[in-house]
């Protein structure tokens, strides 16, 4: 009998609501209102007599079920649900941390779903499975039956074919039996309900579990017996009450019922008692989140753990004997508690109740070092190696066995010290310094062979496969798989598999380095294993069910394609494309091919036509993902071969040409594709007639809503019309009509991909057609509504403009042409940063010259009118027009124009934004350099004071502009300005010598030149060489350049004078500072040198025989620029004189200090030749101590490398003389060594 509608509503008011969601009922519960559900199954009403034998049971049960249970995990669970709403509302509660988006992220929650599926392959044990892996046959299936679900193959029992349902083994533990579940004496069997089926829907009806007619039955069916719910209730008697309707208090002891484990009272839960309510102890592990134990703890679990850990500690009572220990007992009076203070009675009934958190137990203070970290497996002190690292919260357990300061390695096994010697050295590579990841990576390379391979992989790649690994951190590591593996060579043979498990989901990997990193790590790791084993063991792979196995297989087949030779590869892909057993072997192998053409370019042209003849069956293959990869290597390989090969590829013309009339969707695309990229390497006749013949499908297809069929397209009718056999008649008359009705839409100005496939392939009609029949059909698209569209069509003008030019368009349509594009340019917003409006109109005006005088008037009261705009970014935009059409302005003769803009822009000089100001100085020095100092207005009297504050503003854009615009009036226009204001502007300057940005720093040098020039270098000189007498470094620096480009530009002379009396004050910043301008000097002035070297030589030989490092130093610094400028004039004595100071230096041990010394003597070698530094270096090469030999060939080396030709007359003889000793016999040890040798 169903409800009516209104006592259903009744009963949904009367429900009550859990959880967040309270807009509603728990229907799970209640069940769904009205006559959504049928409930003619459910149980309405529950047998009130109960027998003991029922009790019993029930009792019995659960007591099983609890036992069964480990003692340890006593959690507390939820339904799914309920959890998830609990997590929804915790999420309201608790909004989104605002720095979560510049916390690094790891590799796993950077990649997508098809990414992450490389996590998901199986890294079998390297220890005890390495002998069986190699004794297996190369078709061994193991690792692919794992991870498809399968049961591993065992001797008796094959691996399964990956099409073979596979029947997972149930275990003999039975179910969890349920109260409801127990029947009578009398039942035999037992009909599987819903309750006992946690597959089942919750509202799913109960069907008997019986076997398949196919399946053979050994056993009879259960047969179904009725339940105790199906029974009559029996009558209820004094003997045998149930105790649920027991009245406490007024039984007698024959009427007691027998007591059950609920009326007992709580009591402490031992390790292995079961059946009592359970009571948390003090002390107990259970109130704590249980960490689960198989797989790695998330960082964010373990720091909330340790977090949470350490307040509980903190914030514990503390006792009286702690307060004892905390402050004195003398002194102190224990306060008796006030008559009015009544303590809070608790109720003796809540006493009794189960307690839910357990008692605080005594509160100890903790040291230091002991605070949440025992508690967390987290050892109380680190090793006295590592204590200088690092950790991170996984680092804990990934190398917990090496954290541990009390274990010792003499005590344990050699595997078990290598082990731990490995894991030191990970550790110290992922998180040490960078001179601790040099030694350590140094260390783990050179003892690669003794650890062994194994040691070293166990360690390495399950790290390599952590969820919590970062960038940095899979970058060391591959770094140090990279160099064990040129250390282990064919000891790694065993271990390619593990090897390339990890490493192949690197090569699709977003980040291009990794890219990179993966395929070296391929590449080597083929040299060192040999193709047999490379192929032996990705073969079982090439057929993998998984297509992301199957992706990676094929890449990695490319990679060692290109580092072993296509050659050696040839007759395994022959034999791998030509499978007939399988296509997914066949996909495989062609997109090999596919992969290798892309890695090696231009490299398989010579194997071009035994690579087509491999994959050109694929073309007719029954599958169609065979065909669409085959299309897609062809195109690859026409790609990679261009402009070569058009013989290779007879075979598959015909089966090309004849799948773009049967086939559709992507496969007609890939077979477009790879026509569009042959069709450029026939001759020009033949690719005349093959392009219209595929032109029929391009414009069939111009229609295609399909967003990649469009971009196939535009690059196939791209390529056609670039060959030089097509006509410009037919692509003007039968290509362009359809292809701008088709693709000038506003829709294609969305997609930023089909945007640039449209205006490139716009350009390449343009260069067949023409400009005006382009530019004719676009230029009434200036002034459409869609700003993305607009901006297309601004981009394909500006690009067919500045690339074919405006001479061929009429006076009709370039008049059309600037009023569209003046259009644009005023009806771009401030939102468009793009300035495509800007660049079209000032290369169309640049390339019109003399014939846009008549918009010139019209365009400068625009740019007038546009920068008193509110916008930023549109007055920076007025600005930069005036800035790009200066010039033209110029071949026009609108000189008073211009000088009328100067003043204008002269008003703008206090802009606010940088930007704006940055735009608004450079079109001020387009000005002044067009039209010259004389003509410029304002004056350069006034202009110059407001261009002097300027300089202090620190904004890239502006330093640049400004300085520049200040050098050009110092180079024409200095006698305009008072000496003391350009002294000013010197001081602004000096700071500017320092500017990070190396333009601004090249203006600044070249401005201070001008400046210098124009009021001498007296006045300059004096205050820059008080300048040296400062604290500050970067201040002396930048005074020793200018006094260097002082001296570049008033001549040497008038600067050397000073410069030697100022060396002789004893201070070392002025000394030093005089040294590093000698060789700023001598760099900049080149072979004026040569007139000052004996002037200079007696300064520099004092310097190189200082006891400061920094002197001799910067001495030989300067003695390197020197000898480079003198090189040819005949000074080599000065220079030997000057290298016989520099030569006991080469033994400093400090890198600058050696750096600077070589470069002296490199110099020396250029002026002097390699002869007479061959002569200084035979007394050293072959010193009995080794410091001695290392430097000596260090110079030696890099002579030979400069020079090795020069040195061969210089080498001394070594033909040997026979001597005869006291003896009479012959020595043949010595060398005959003439004095003229010295000489000549």
């Amino acid at each position: 009998m169903r409800k009516s509608a209104k006592e259903t509503e009744q009963g949904t008011a009367a429900r009550v609501a859990f959880g967040t969601e309270v807009a509603g009922f728990d229907e799970e519960l209640y069940g769904a209102p009205g006559p959504l559900r049928a409930r003619d199954d459910y149980v309405t009403s529950i047998n009130p007599q109960e027998s003991d034998a029922e009790k019993q049971k029930d009792d019995d049960v659960d007591a099983a079920f609890l036992q069964s249970k480990k003692p340890a995990s006593a959690s507390i669970t939820a339904p799914q649900y309920l959890i998830e709403e609990a997590a929804a509302a915790s999420a309201k509660l608790n909004p989104q941390d605002p720095f979560k988006q510049f916390m690094p992220k790891t590799i796993a929650e950077q990649q997508n779903s098809y990414l992450a599926r490389g996590l998901k392959r199986v890294l079998s044990p390297l220890r005890a499975q390495h002998a069986a892996d190699a004794s297996k046959p190369a078709g061994s299936r193991v690792e692919q039956n794992v991870a498809n679900g399968k049961p591993p193959a065992t001797p008796d029992k094959p691996p399964l074919p990956p099409s073979t349902p596979t029947a997972i083994p149930s275990t003999n533990r039975p179910k969890r039996k349920r109260r409801w579940d127990v029947v009578a004496d009398t039942a035999t069997t037992v009909t599987k309900t819903q309750s006992e089926d946690s597959n089942l829907p919750p509202n799913a009806v109960p069907v008997p579990d019986v076997l398949p007619p196919s399946a053979p039955s050994s056993t009879k069916p259960p047969i179904p017996k009725a339940t105790r719910w199906d029974a009559p209730i029996p009558t209820t008697t004094l003997g045998s009450r149930s105790r649920w309707d027991a009245t406490p208090g007024t039984m007698s002891m024959s009427q007691v019922t027998k007591k059950s484990r609920w009326d007992k009272t709580p009591m402490v839960q031992a390790a292995t008692t079961a059946g009592a309510t359970p009571i948390l102890g003090a002390g107990s592990s259970a109130v704590n989140t249980p960490f689960v134990q198989n797989g790695a703890v998330p960082p964010e679990l373990v720091n909330a753990s340790r977090w949470q850990a350490d307040i509980e500690m903190r914030n514990r009572p503390i006792t009286d004997q702690e307060l004892d220990e905390l402050l004195p007992s003398d002194g102190y009076t224990i306060l008796e508690p006030p008559t009015s203070y009544k303590p809070v009675q608790t109720p003796a009934r809540l006493l009794m109740k189960t307690p839910a958190v357990p008692q605080t137990p005594l509160y100890n203070l903790p040291t230091e070092s002991e605070v949440a970290r025992e508690t967390l497996g987290i050892p109380v002190e680190l090793p006295d190696t590592l204590k200088s690292i690092q950790m991170k919260p996984e680092d804990y357990k990934n190398f917990a066995k090496v954290l541990d300061k009390n274990s010792k390695d003499e005590d344990l096994p050699a595997e078990e010290q290598v082990e731990r010697k490995i894991m030191r050295l990970l550790l110290k590579i992922k998180n040490g310094t960078p001179n601790v990841r040099k030694v350590a990576m140094r260390q783990i390379s050179e003892k690669a062979r003794e650890f062994g391979a194994e040691p070293l992989l166990k360690q390495i790649l399950p790290l390599l496969m952590s969820p919590t690994l970062e960038h940095q951190e899979r970058h060391l590591y591959v770094k140090v798989v990279d160099r064990i593996l040129h250390k282990l060579g064919e000891l790694v043979r065993p271990h390619v598999r593990h090897i390339l498990v990890v490493i192949e989901p690197m090569l699709i990997d977003d980040d291009y380095y990794a890219r990179v990193e993966g395929r070296e790590i391929i590449s080597n790791l083929a040299k060192a294993a040999g193709l047999p084993t490379m192929i032996s063991t990705m073969r079982p792979d090439i057929d993998h069910q998984d297509e992301f196995v199957r992706n990676t297989t094929a890449r990695a087949f490319a990679v060692v394609t290109s580092a072993l030779g296509i050659p050696s590869m040839l007759p395994f892909l022959r034999a791998v494309c030509g499978s007939k057993k399988s296509w997914e072997a066949r996909h495989t192998g062609i997109k090999t091919v596919q992969q290798t053409a892309i890695l090696m370019g231009v490299a398989v042209l010579p194997h071009l036509k035994e690579l087509v003849e491999i994959i050109q069956s694929g073309l007719l293959d029954e599958q169609g993902k065979v065909r669409l990869i085959t299309a897609h290597a062809l195109a690859n390989l026409a790609e990679a071969s261009a402009p070569y090969g058009i013989e290779s590829f007879d075979p598959v013309l015909a089966p090309l040409w004849q799948g773009i009339r049967l086939h559709r969707g992507k496969t007609l695309a890939a077979f477009l594709k790879a026509i569009g990229f042959i069709i450029p390497l026939m001759d020009p006749e033949y690719a005349n007639h093959y392009a219209r013949e595929v032109n029929s499908i391009l414009i069939r297809e111009f229609k295609s809503p399909d967003e990649e069929m469009k971009t196939v397209v535009l690059k196939v009718v791209m390529q056609c019309v670039s060959c030089s056999g097509v006509e410009p008649r037919y692509v003007r008359e039968d290509l362009a009509p359809e292809y701008f009705r088709c693709f000038w839409i506003r829709r294609m100005a969305l997609d930023r991909r089909n945007f640039r496939g449209v205006v490139d392939t716009t350009l390449q009609i343009a260069m067949k057609i023409g400009v005006s029949d382009v530019l004719g059909r676009l230029v009434g698209d200036l002034k459409d509504e869609s700003d993305p569209y607009r901006r297309m069509v601004l981009e394909t003008v500006e690009n067919v403009t500045d690339k074919l030019g405006l001479s061929d368009i009429n006076s009709a349509l370039e008049a059309r042409l600037i009023d569209g594009l003046l259009f644009a340019f005023q009806a771009q917003g401030n939102y468009n940063d793009s300035g495509s409006a800007l660049r079209a109109l000032s290369v169309v005006i640049r390339k019109l010259d003399r014939r846009a005088k008549p918009y010139l008037n019209q365009i400068v009261g625009i740019i007038k009118w546009r920068l008193n705009n509110k916008s930023a970014k549109i007055r920076e935009h007025a600005a930069d027009l005036v800035c790009k059409i200066a010039e033209v302005m110029k071949v026009c003769g609108e000189d008073a124009l211009m000088g009328h803009m100067g003043t204008v822009l002269f008003e703008y000089l206090g802009e606010e934004f940088p930007d704006v100001l940055g735009s608004i100085l450079r079109a001020m020095k387009s000005i002044v350099e067009v039209i010259g100092i004389n003509d410029m207005q304002p004056p350069i009297n006034e202009l110059l004071p407001r261009l002097t504050p300027i300089l202090k503003n620190r904004h890239e854009k502006v330093q640049e502009n400004c300085i520049i615009l200040v050098g050009k009036i110092a180079n024409k226009g200095a006698h305009f300005v008072s000496p003391k204001e350009w002294m000013r502007i010197c001081f602004e300057l000096l700071e500017l010598l320092k500017a990070p940005i190396k333009a601004i720093r090249k203006s600044a040098v070249a401005t201070f030149g001008y400046i210098a020039k124009a009021i001498g270098p007296s006045n300059v000189l004096t205050t820059l060489l008080n300048n040296l007498k400062v604290q500050e470094r970067t201040q002396r620096v930048c005074t020793t350049v200018a006094i260097a480009i002082v001296a570049e530009t008033c001549q040497p002379y008038t600067v050397l004078p000073s410069m030697m009396n100022e060396y002789r004050i004893p201070e070392l910043h002025v000394q030093n500072g005089i040294l590093k301008s000698l060789s700023f000097l001598f760099e900049y002035i080149r072979d004026m040198a040569g007139d000052y070297i004996y002037a200079v030589t007696p300064m520099l030989e004092d310097a190189l025989i200082d006891r400061d490092l920094v002197h001799r130093q910067t001495a030989c610094t300067a003695v390197g620029h020197l000898a480079l400028g003198v090189r040819g004039l005949g000074l080599e004595d000065a220079l030997i004189h000057l290298l016989n100071h520099v030569w006991p230096n080469i033994f400093e041990t400090s890198p600058h200090v050696i750096n600077a010394v070589i470069s002296a003597i490199q110099g020396c070698a250029v002026a002097l030749g390699p002869g007479p530094i061959l002569m200084y270096l035979l007394q050293g090469l072959f010193h009995p101590a080794r410091k001695v030999r290392d430097v000596y060939w260090r110079i030696y080396n890099g002579i030979y490398i400069y020079a090795q030709e020069g040195l061969v007359p210089s080498y001394p003889s070594l033909s040997t003389v026979d001597i005869e000793n006291e003896d009479n016999e012959v020595e043949d040890d010595r060398y005959e060594r003439h004095e003229l040798f010295l000489i000549v």
